[in-house]
């Protein structure tokens, strides 16, 4: 078994997609960072390790019973056991999980950029490890909530965090589905469609703006997104804690 020494993690919880586990040079200062006092590393397939980066499922057992109590935890002078934490790498890509005792990876972290040099020079001369992973009946499913990469690719961590926002706004005016209010919206989002808006269905006006949104983040989609949300205190302290300190005057130079 090989193991890393005091390593740097900042975990993101409940994060079933890669790209919202954020690399080192994305990490903030408010940030809970901790620190691993021993962890082990596992050198793994590239199918298995999609299936832990991207989503959340049970891991395979033998993967468990290999990384039992096998991490500690620092703070001072207490080292605390951890029941299944690990590092897994495929040879390309490196993610740190803990299941925090179940048997899904709750909490994810990448690594700060000399351990992940440290992490390819140590598997060096090893071959990969399936656990008995077979992914034959796996099928990844993204959706409103959990997008594909490709709606998010090029953007920062506050673009992702607002395009989740939106997408959280968005499939609330889906569920209401009221014809002259998502009329509204798309109206809002590309007043230019108005004239043949008034003609649309429901499912044409949903299916036109949400096609409209689903790439990329503009202006355009960061004002749809503060309109959307408006009058939701749970979504409009979401949205201040991207947006505030930007627009705080007293920051400005």
């Amino acid at each position: 078994m090989l193991y890393l020494h005091d390593v740097w993690v900042n975990w993101f919880e409940g994060e079933e997609n890669g790209y919202s586990v954020c690399h080192f040079h994305e990490w903030r200062k408010e940030d809970s960072i901790e620190l691993l006092d021993q962890v082990p590393l596992l050198y793994i397939t590239e199918t298995l390790y999609n299936y832990i980066e991207n989503d959340m499922h049970d891991l395979p057992k033998a993967l468990l019973d290999s990384i039992y109590k096998r991490a500690y935890t620092r703070k001072g002078q207490k080292r605390s056991n951890v029941e299944y934490a690990c590092i897994v790498t495929d040879g390309t890509d490196i993610l740190a999980f803990d299941t925090i005792g179940y048997s899904i990876p709750i909490r994810k972290s990448r690594l700060i950029p000399r351990q992940e040099q440290l992490v390819f020079d140590m598997i060096e001369n090893t071959k990969p490890q399936s656990f008995k992973f077979d992914d034959v009946d796996y099928q990844k499913e993204y959706h409103m909530l959990s997008m594909p990469p490709d709606f998010v690719f090029g953007l920062t961590r506050k673009e992702r965090q607002l395009k989740q926002l939106l997408m959280i706004g968005l499939d609330q005016l889906k569920t209401t589905n009221n014809r002259e209010e998502l009329r509204y919206w798309l109206t809002e989002w590309d007043p230019k469609q108005y004239p043949a808006i008034r003609y649309m269905n429901e499912d044409k006006v949903w299916e036109t703006l949400y096609n409209g949104v689903k790439t990329g983040w503009s202006p355009a989609h960061e004002d749809l997104c503060a309109k959307l949300i408006r009058g939701q205190p749970f979504l409009e302290k979401m949205w201040e804690a991207e947006i505030g300190p930007e627009h705080n005057t007293s920051n400005q130079k």
